[in-house]
Order: structure tokens, then C-alpha cells, then sequence
């Protein structure tokens, strides 16, 4: 977390490479979220393991892990202030690797039901720990760039899974899987604390430690420590309980803005257009396999999210929300149009088969830049530091029970809407979304983490005077 404004000879490289070493637990994360795709004809075929798995088995396969990461989100939030952040991260190599195992290894259903939960639980905590470590020891000029190696890394996983999975068969595929956990707690464990964490446990000189190797050992550290040592003091002098740090008007707007980005994020329809992918391909009659358009699809979300962490601290937060939800907005549109003359005439749309694959490769690289990874990295920069751990843990619980209630409800709204107007209700919630980042979501761009709770309480000139002091530093 950067709190100050001097960049008095600050290395940027080491600050990359611990967000870089945090996000391998987001690459671990992003196999899990990828690999039901690969392994799901494998295993319904009955050639994977010793028991059958049906079509509404393998739905659970897929949710249970949805399920495991709502559940642990909260309860991590407090690890996180007990244990710290890395140390947090690095026990969760325990759950994962076991998970993986249990998985490789299932002898019955029930087991493939825990294993995912139990990978769903790791996942979910790395989803709140990562991004919050990440806003800790990123200077605020490349907080964003760094914040954005998040999702980024998930899309790599998945497209990772998605290739390896064409040429591995579910057991071998998933032993791979397993194995990354170990490297990213191999290469994590030689990464810095965060510096907020360690002056919330009075541990100075592992701050100033941490900083010097964030910062490089010639960045005048003394105000960027002061400035975390006057924040700590002020929360530990206005001390309250959970709640009571819940219920304050500024963690109440922040955990609006932060649930809201996070509906709004899986309520766009990107599961309903991943799930729709293959048959988009085929009905354009691209002459493309399905596991071939499966990682074409991966490989435009991990080159788009790419281009978000270019461009995130140099256009802003706000632009690439708004930006990315009038697009998708429009391409869940057009693919609701195509689905619903499919519907009256399928005859009618002989010649159409273009529209949904251009709406679909629009959206996902549209995704990718703004609601993909942007909600995520916010997450991580509007809250207080007394109340991150449990507000963000808040925020993630909502994300992956939305994503359980999406998935699993998706085929019902298909039955009662039709494929058009399950599309067009996504393009719907996505246009009320671009209203609420529009009236609502500030921008965080190139603003201290102070800075930004100043923004939160009052407004932006509030926002300019409270960085005043820190300037005279």
C-alpha cells in the first residue's frame, strides 16, 4: 500500500515481482476454474474413473468449488489480520494440494464433491488475500498495473488447463495441476510481508525491511513508514469491534460500490457466453473443434486482460468499467438477437453466423479489460485497513454465491426465457450496471489508499486536502 507521494528513488522491479509471486496462487486458482471444461467428456464418457458421473453430477463437480470459496471468504478475512498475508497464502497451499490429490485419486462421487469444495475453499481465500496483499505493496502510481496481474493470472491458468487438457488425459492433467501450488509456495515464501500488516503488529523493523525490499534499499522510507504508523495509531485510537467498523458510513459506501461491481461482474452473462461458446463456433460453421475454441477464447481473455494492466493506471478504473459495459451490453444484444430468430426459423440466420461469433469475441475482450479484473483490484483499495480483511472476505462471499446461483440456475432461465431472452435480460443488468459505475464507482486512480477513504467520506476536493499534508512530507 502506498500511502505517500515521495518517490524519492523507489525500485519498481521487486514491487512486481511480489505481485507477480502472489499471483501464481491466482494461476493455481485458474486451473481449478478451467479444468470441469477439458475433463467434463472424459469423465461423463465413464473412461476417467471407476464410477459414473451424469450431466446433473458433473453440474455439482462444477459448483462445489463455487460453494467452497463462499464459504471460506469470511472466515479467511480474519486469518489474514492474525497470520499476516503471506503466511496466509503460503498455509493454503495445504488445502490445495490436498484437494488436488483427492481429486486425482476419487474412488466414488462424494470424494470429487469434497475434493472440489476443499480446492473451492483455497481458491476462494486466494481471490480476498492476494489482491489485498497486492494494494499493500504497490506504490499508488503502479497499484493498479500490479493489482491487475490478478485476474490476469487466472485467465492464464485457465487457458494453461484449456491447452494441457488437449493433449493430457484427466488424470495426468489434473497432477499437473496439483504440482503448481508447490512451485508458487516455493517462490512465495521468499516474498516480503506486507508493510501494513507488520506496523499493525508493531513489528517496525520488519516494516522498514519490507519496504527497503519493495523500494530498494536507497528510497527514503521514513515518510512513507510515518504515514503508515499515523494510520495505525488513528485506528488504534478510534478502536472499534467488526461491526461497529462495518456499520461506519464510509465502509458502508465502499462495500456498496465493491458488492455491486461484484453483481454486476457476474451478472454481465459471462458464464452464459463461455457456456455458449462452442456452440456459437459451430453454428458459424468455422470449421474450428471445440477444445480448438475453447482456447481461442482463453487466449483472448489472457491477451485482453493483458491490455488491462497497461492501460488501468493510465485511463482509470471508471472509463474502463464504462467502456466495457456499454460493449457488452451491446454483444449480449446481438447474441440474444441471433438466438432468437435461431429460435423462430433457424433458417434465418444461415448467413449470420459472424454476428454471434463477433459478439462473442467483443465481449469477452471487453470483459477481460474492465469488469474482469477491475472489481477485483478495487476490492483491494476501497476499504480502511481495520476492516479490509472482513469487508473484502464480504465482497467475495457475494461474487462466488452469485456465481454458484448463476451457474446453476442458468439452464432454468434458458427454459422459461429462451436463449434470446436470457441474453437480452444479461445485456439489461449489464446497461443498469453502467448507470451505477457511472453515479456511484469513483475513480482510484493515482490516489494514495488515504486518499481515497478521504474521497469516500466526503468528496473530491475532501480527497485533495487530505493528501495536502502528505505532499509537504
Amino acid at each position: 500500500m502506498v500511502h505517500t507521494t515521495t518517490e524519492n528513488k523507489a525500485r519498481t522491479l521487486p514491487q512486481y515481482v511480489a505481485a507477480l509471486a502472489a499471483a501464481g496462487g491466482a494461476f493455481a486458482a485458474g486451473t481449478l476454474l478451467g479444468w470441469t471444461s477439458p475433463a467434463q467428456t472424459e469423465i461423463q464418457k465413464g473412461t476417467a474413473y471407476d464410477f459414473d458421473v451424469s450431466e446433473d453430477q458433473y453440474s455439482w463437480v462444477s459448483s462445489a468449488m463455487t460453494l467452497g470459496a463462499a464459504c471460506v471468504c469470511i472466515p479467511i478475512g480474519f486469518l489474514i489480520n492474525f497470520i499476516g498475508r503471506k503466511w496466509t497464502m503460503l498455509l493454503l497451499v495445504l488445502p490445495f494440494t490436498i484437494g488436488w490429490a483427492m481429486l486425482i485419486w476419487a474412488s466414488n462421487l462424494g470424494m470429487m464433491y469434497a475434493s472440489r469444495f476443499l480446492l473451492g475453499i483455497a481458491g476462494g481465500a486466494f481471490c480476498v488475500t492476494a489482491p489485498m496483499y497486492t494494494g499493500e505493496i504497490a506504490q499508488k502510481n503502479i497499484r493498479g498495473t500490479l493489482g491487475s496481474f490478478f485476474q490476469l493470472m487466472i485467465t492464464i491458468g485457465i487457458l494453461f488447463v484449456y491447452a494441457i487438457g488437449a493433449g493430457l488425459n484427466v488424470f495426468w492433467m489434473s497432477v499437473v495441476c496439483g504440482i503448481l501450488p508447490l512451485i508458487f509456495g516455493v517462490i512465495f515464501f521468499f516474498m516480503p510481508e506486507s508493510p501494513t500488516y507488520l506496523v499493525s503488529k508493531n513489528r517496525t523493523e520488519g516494516a522498514i525491511k519490507s519496504i527497503q525490499w519493495l523500494r530498494g534499499t536507497e528510497y527514503n522510507y521514513d515518510a512513507e513508514l510515518e504515514e503508515l504508523n499515523q494510520t495505525d495509531r488513528e485506528i488504534k485510537e478510534n478502536k472499534v469491534n467488526v461491526f461497529s467498523a462495518l456499520s461506519r458510513p464510509v465502509t458502508l459506501k465502499a462495500l456498496g460500490i465493491s458488492l455491486g461491481l461484484m453483481f454486476f461482474q457476474q451478472l454481465c452473462g459471462i458464464n452464459a457466453v463461455i457456456f455458449y461458446s462452442n456452440q456459437i463456433f459451430e453454428d458459424a460453421q468455422t470449421g474450428i473443434e471445440p477444445t480448438l475454441s475453447a482456447i481461442l477464447v482463453g487466449v483472448m481473455q489472457v491477451v485482453a486482460t493483458f491490455v488491462s494492466t497497461l492501460v488501468v493506471d493510465k485511463l482509470g478504473r471508471r472509463i474502463l468499467l464504462l467502456a466495457s459495459g456499454v460493449v457488452m451490453a451491446l454483444s449480449t444484444t446481438a447474441i440474444g438477437v441471433y438466438f432468437y430468430l435461431q429460435d423462430q426459423d433457424a433458417s434465418s440466420v444461415s448467413d449470420l453466423g459472424w454476428l454471434p461469433v463477433a459478439s462473442l469475441c467483443i465481449f469477452i475482450i471487453m470483459f477481460s479489460i474492465g469488469y474482469g479484473p477491475v472489481p477485483w483490484l478495487m476490492m483491494g483499495e476501497l476499504f480502511a485497513t481495520d476492516i479490509k480483511g472482513f469487508a473484502g472476505s464480504i465482497a467475495g462471499t457475494s461474487n462466488w454465491v452469485l456465481a454458484f446461483l448463476v451457474t446453476k440456475t442458468f439452464t432454468n432461465l434458458n427454459a422459461w426465457l429462451g436463449n434470446g431472452g436470457t441474453f437480452w435480460l444479461f445485456a439489461a443488468i449489464t446497461v443498469i450496471g453502467v448507470v451505477f459505475v457511472f453515479f456511484a464507482v469513483p475513480e482510484t486512480k493515482g490516489k494514495s489508499l488515504n486518499e481515497i477513504q478521504a474521497e469516500l467520506a466526503g468528496n473530491r476536493h475532501t480527497a485533495i486536502v487530505a493528501s495536502a499534508p502528505l505532499a509537504e512530507k
